[in-house]
């Protein structure tokens, strides 16, 4: 590591404050079949009893039923002594160790008789939850992240170790190519592989999220990044239950900048608005479960000053603001039915819908600003409409854990965009328009199946998905129009993908072990309307294998190792390959590229982890290699001074760095995390030739740099009712696209008080609390240049209630 880069650490370092992580404790449930050693006929009503080591307290017990099974639950990893006694046969017992890497554990059949037999020792796995054993998952719960109650989705993820937010992107690892899942299912709300609505969709409708660096082959192998799980609240309480909440909230309280001449006001006081409802009523064989949530929201949502500079010397400074309304209503809704002890069949439904106001002002101006060059202003009406329907069938088998799961998923997601512009130039003013409809459909196919062993478990299952996405894009150009009329019409996305997987997992007292394999065939057609002036109908197919494994050592009950390696692909999504331009900035063009094909990753990591009574410590190196990198490409062509940004591959890039996480219990009332990520992002040397509006060529020289984020939550307990959250976050500049986007600070705080006996909770917290954060760009291109300051709106006051009953 060189110099620069040891500075740059030390840095981070010093930026460093503490990030409380909450480990959700899974329980672990033990199974096993008795059986008479001379009969082979199943024991019946046996006592099983399970005592820890070396103190032989008793922990549970069970009795096992007629068929000889026996279930004993609510388990924590650790040493234990099985003990079983009936009358007719000599009392037994021997030693089990349940580790971390499986929920449910199955001792198979054990042999008991009148007889003095020793019984071997059995080692069985178990898995908890959180910063978890496998350390390839991190749980936190939504209800201890204060600073970011009654806000959205995205702004409760960004407060996250190992997670940082650019743009409107969640990045892992310095990474944006991160598959969002909700409640382990990719959804047209959170994206088929790109990330969508995160900004609006509600946290309060969220119990936990889960960040996934290493996903197993259970997963879809998209996503090099990561893997972002969302898990939805469900009520498991007998009879009816529920909560009710309301958050009210202010943004953009005090003017950062102030507009150019000219340009209508900026928003401010704006208001945001969350009332929720989640009912639930669970009786004998059925539960019923509804959820509602709407989140409405006025907010600044761009406010960009930028200067460019172009080849010849010429200067332009411009300014784009968007004042932005949004209403996402989200219903959820569906049942579990029970049928027998061995089956259960869910049916679900979600309907959500989005409308999007954005009312926006684009000027451009001289160097020294004696002249107004060009004003553009647009109204943007948007609705996206999602109804989703699923249908799932569980079977168990008479060991916990061991099932097999079947369901489809059906999907329809409607994008339904108007623009309207008004182009006022020094020469004339011009009116255009143009609309958008694009529906979204598609069909998942799903069957797993798992089976608990005695030193760890198996899975398997096949997926088959098929997705189709008819566009259609109308231009209204008028008087004098940049609008490229030509460039409209229809296209239709196409995508079919089936695969299959198998998954092992082994644990002993010292060593654990997981292979997997995903095999996977992927076919995409892009069929484009023939009178399109630029792009044909194209596409891509692979037959692929997505290996991942994990190996880890235990040192002792302390310390743990963990090498672990998996291969990902990021295939690029409908918006991505998107024919059409895209007017919502006046001089920057942007469009897709049919011809874009997937970019496939290869991650290894090494990682260490210490636990100790008060806390535990977490160290990972890792590297990762990118071949076919999808960027987005800006440049000029021609005598314009239009930008044109379109989506390329651009070769192979590399993310090499250290994360870090230390938690700590200081005392009753006071607890910190620090979590330190530091990378270094390269992109080597790449040429590309952009076919829009006409064939150009573009090079870049190899691009890299150390950067990395710090984070630090401190949660402190006032009294048994009364608790608060401080949470700074520093982000190091970074390389973007051609550029580098520069470092950013910003603080959030929170304060929570139980009321009414613990059924109602009352909260108030501020993101952005000094109004820090800016988000400061350079980028170079060909023939220009340009810097950008985006003074958006960051800082939120909230007040919130919630009540359960």
């Amino acid at each position: 590591m060189t110099l620069n880069r040891i500075k740059s650490l030390i840095s981070l370092l010093i930026w460093a404050f503490p990030l409380v992580v909450h480990a959700q404790n899974g329980e672990i449930k033990l199974s096993g079949k008795l059986l008479d050693q001379s009969s082979q006929e199943p024991v019946s009503y046996a006592n099983v009893l399970l005592k820890s080591l070396p103190d032989t307290a008793f922990v549970t017990g069970a009795i096992s039923d007629a068929e000889g099974y026996f279930t004993l639950q609510g388990l924590e990893p650790g040493e234990y002594n099985l003990e079983i006694a009936n009358l007719g046969y000599d009392h037994s017992s021997q030693k089990v160790y349940i580790g971390g890497s499986s929920v449910f554990l199955h001792l198979g059949e054990i042999y008991i008789s009148p007889s003095l037999t020793d019984l071997e020792a059995v080692e069985v796995l178990g898995q908890e939850e959180g910063v978890n054993a496998k350390m390839d998952v991190k749980s936190f719960d939504l209800g201890d992240n204060i600073s970011q109650r009654g806000g959205s989705i995205l702004e409760a993820i960004q407060n996250l170790p190992g997670v940082s937010v650019q743009e409107g992107k969640v990045n892992i690892r310095g990474n944006d190519r991160v598959a969002i899942l909700m409640d382990g299912k990719q959804t047209a709300l959170t994206g088929f592989g790109d990330q969508n609505g995160l900004n609006n969709l509600p946290a309060s409708s969220v119990e936990r999220i889960e960040i996934i660096n290493n996903p197993s082959s259970r997963y879809d192998a998209n996503g090099n990044g990561g893997i972002i799980n969302i898990i939805l609240k469900e009520e498991k309480q007998q009879g009816f239950n529920g909560s009710v909440g309301m958050a009210l909230g202010a943004g953009a309280i005090w003017e950062k900048k102030a507009n150019l001449p000219g340009v209508r006001p900026q928003y401010s006081i704006t208001p945001k608005i969350n009332p929720s409802l989640a009912l639930n009523y669970r009786k004998e064989k059925l539960n019923f479960f509804f959820s509602g949530d709407n989140l409405y929201t006025e907010n600044l949502n761009k406010n960009e000053f930028v200067t460019r500079t172009y080849e010849d010397g010429a200067v332009i400074k411009q300014q784009l603001k968007r004042n932005r309304d949004t209403n996402f209503l989200t219903l959820r809704t569906g049942m579990d039915w029970s049928i027998d002890a061995r089956n259960t069949l869910t049916i679900s439904g979600l309907y959500g819908s989005e409308k999007i106001i954005d009312n926006g002002d684009q000027i451009f101006y001289n160097e020294d600003f004696s002249e107004r060059l060009r004003l553009w202003q647009f109204l943007e009406d948007e609705l996206k409409t999602t109804v989703m329907g699923s249908v799932s069938w569980e079977h168990e088998y008479k060991e916990p854990g061991h099932k097999v799961v079947s369901g489809v998923n059906y999907t329809f997601h409607r994008e339904d965009e108007q623009y309207f512009f008004t182009n006022s130039l020094p020469e004339f003013v011009g009116e255009d328009a143009f609309k958008l409809l694009s529906d979204e459909n598609v069909i998942d196919f799903n069957l797993d199946y798992s089976r608990p062993l005695k030193m760890g478990r198996l899975e398997a299952g096949m997926k088959l998905r098929r997705r189709w996405i008819p566009t259609d894009m109308q231009f209204f150009p008028g008087d004098n129009s940049p609008i490229d009329s030509l460039a409209g019409g229809w296209a239709t996305y196409k995508e079919t993908i089936p695969a299959v997987y198998g998954n092992y997992i082994y644990e002993s007292k010292k060593w654990e072990a997981e292979i997997g394999l995903r095999v996977e065939y992927a076919k995409l057609r892009y069929e484009v309307n023939p009178d399109h002036p630029t792009y044909k109908t194209d596409g891509y197919d692979y037959f692929q294998p997505f290996p991942n494994t994990r190996l880890s050592h235990k040192l002792n009950a302390q310390n743990k190792l963990t090498l672990s390696f998996n291969r990902r692909v990021d295939r690029p999504n409908e918006v991505d390959i998107r024919i059409f331009p895209k007017y919502d900035d006046a001089e920057i063009i942007k469009v897709g590229n049919p011809e874009l094909k997937p970019q496939f990753s290869r991650l290894f990591e090494f990682g260490w982890k210490n636990t100790y009574k008060s806390g535990s410590f977490y160290l990972a190196a890792y590297h990762r290699k990118t071949s076919g990198t999808i960027t987005r490409i800006s440049t000029v062509f021609g005598e314009s001074r239009l930008i044109y940004a379109i989506f390329q591959n651009a070769g192979d890039s590399y993310n090499t760095g250290m994360e870090a996480l230390l938690e700590m219990d200081v005392s009753d009332w006071y607890a910190f995390d620090i979590n330190i990520n530091g990378y270094q992002n390269q992109i080597n040397a790449f040429t590309v030739q952009n076919l829009y509006p006409e064939p150009h060529e573009y090079y870049m020289e190899q691009q890299k740099m150390f950067s990395g984020n710090a984070k630090w939550n401190s949660q402190i307990k006032f009294s048994n009712t009364f608790s608060g959250q401080l949470t700074a976050i520093y982000l190091a500049p970074d390389i973007i696209p051609q550029g580098e986007i520069k470092g950013r600070f910003t603080m959030d705080m929170g304060l929570k008080k139980l009321v009414q006996k613990g059924a109602g909770e009352v909260y108030f917290n501020a993101s952005d609390l000094l109004n820090t954060m800016v988000i400061k760009k350079d980028i170079e291109g060909n023939g220009f240049s340009y810097i950008s300051d985006d003074y958006y709106e960051t800082q939120v006051l909230r007040l919130g209630y919630t009540y359960k009953f």
